[in-house]
């Protein structure tokens, strides 16, 4: 039977022998003897003394030079340098629009206090009081909702009647050029 096989076959339900390939004979082993624990030197020839490893007595360790450790740090403040003017631009951009949209809100709720009561509110709080809005904002540019510029209405006596327009309390410039508390 064994003779018959392929010739590919070494090893074919226990027939023939994984080391040589020859028909086995029941009940014996043609499988290598097992190797002798690891040892941290090679396996060597009896007498033979063990060959120099290519770079001297020292180990090769895995990691990173200083060297590629300075290029990758320096890379990083590369990248952090261009991208930071860009940051700066998105935040200012960001405080610029939250501030449009405060003081639209603040004009729209005023107009609509004035068109329910007949008259402008004496302070920013009856906005809240009233229910107009839920807390007074923050100006996005002084960080405070203590900075805000109240503009008073007058009436034809020259009589303050009430708060007409808010502006920001920042003498900072925008982008575009005009100051805050222009707007």
């Amino acid at each position: 039977m064994g003779r018959s096989m392929r010739r590919g076959s070494i090893f074919v339900g226990g027939q023939w022998s994984v080391v040589t390939g020859q028909p086995s004979v029941r009940g014996t082993s043609h499988l290598p003897a097992p190797l002798p624990p690891c040892s941290p030197a090679p396996l060597l020839a009896r007498g033979s003394a063990p060959l120099p490893s290519p770079r001297g007595s020292r180990l090769r360790v895995r990691g990173f030079t200083l060297i590629e450790i300075l290029i990758v740090i320096s890379i990083i403040g590369i990248l952090i340098t261009l991208a930071q003017p860009s940051f700066h631009r998105a935040v200012t951009a960001a405080r610029e629009a939250t501030l449009k949209e405060n003081l639209f809100v603040f004009r729209d709720v005023i107009d609509q206090f004035y068109a329910d009561n007949g008259k402008y509110p004496a302070a920013l709080t009856d906005l809240v009081e009233k229910g107009y809005i839920r807390r007074m904002p923050k100006d996005p540019v002084t960080g405070s909702a203590e900075t805000w510029v109240l503009v008073q209405a007058t009436d034809e006596q020259g009589q303050q009647a009430g708060i007409y327009d808010v502006k920001s309390g920042s003498e900072a410039t925008a982008y575009d050029g005009t100051k805050y508390s222009d707007w």
